[in-house]
């Protein structure tokens, strides 16, 4: 599919190509992007080169990952990142990252509730998962804050480097935002615990 535009009263969502290189390149020298996400490390221009000319124009060619660059309006100044991975049908998970200049101002969790009801309208995505390794507590706060609802612990569900970690896992339903499923959702009913025999 082609790429598309989202925006809301803060920022300008859109995909990223050659232009955006060295912007990447430079905001993911962050020791902190590197830490708590699975770029490489270190990363280096090709990395940030195949990125925006391969990656993120192949994965919205197929499908497979829709990826945006978060940045001011004016669509020059990148605050960050942020990917709709479709891991199953109806299913799809978000991953970002925010550009340590414009930590602590709400830009990603903005983004992530934008693309997450994009997702449920036009995608027909009835799920939007987010995991982050156990730790990483600004990851989870964001994801708190746009609406996600913590679900447990996965053992050792990431491999980052190389090394297979615990990650914590939340998920964000379109009813949690006001909009109808594809598909009907039947949680299952609520019971008093049993009493033991």
């Amino acid at each position: 599919m082609d790429p598309v535009t989202l925006t809301t009263a803060r920022l300008l969502l859109r995909t990223v190509g050659p232009d955006d290189t060295d912007a990447v390149y430079a905001a993911v020298q962050d020791a902190e992007i590197q830490r708590w996400t699975t770029i490489p490390s270190p990363y280096l221009p090709e990395h940030a080169r195949g990125f925006t000319s391969q990656l993120v124009p192949d994965g919205w060619a197929d499908g497979s990952m829709f990826t945006f660059g978060v940045f001011l309006p004016e669509g020059e100044e990148l605050v960050g990142m942020l990917a709709l991975t479709m891991r199953s049908l109806g299913m799809a998970e978000v991953g970002f990252w925010a550009a340590k200049a414009h930590r602590g101002n709400g830009y990603i969790t903005e983004a992530t509730i934008t693309a997450s009801r994009w997702a449920f309208t036009h995608m027909s995505v009835d799920r939007v998962e987010w995991r982050a390794e156990v730790g990483n507590t600004a990851s989870r706060a964001t994801a708190q804050k746009a609406g996600f609802t913590m679900e447990g612990t996965l053992r050792s569900a990431i491999n980052n480097k190389g090394v297979r970690r615990d990650c914590w896992i939340a998920s964000l339903l379109p009813s949690d935002v006001g909009l109808p499923s594809t598909a009907p959702y039947l949680p299952p009913p609520t019971t008093p615990d049993q009493p033991t025999p």
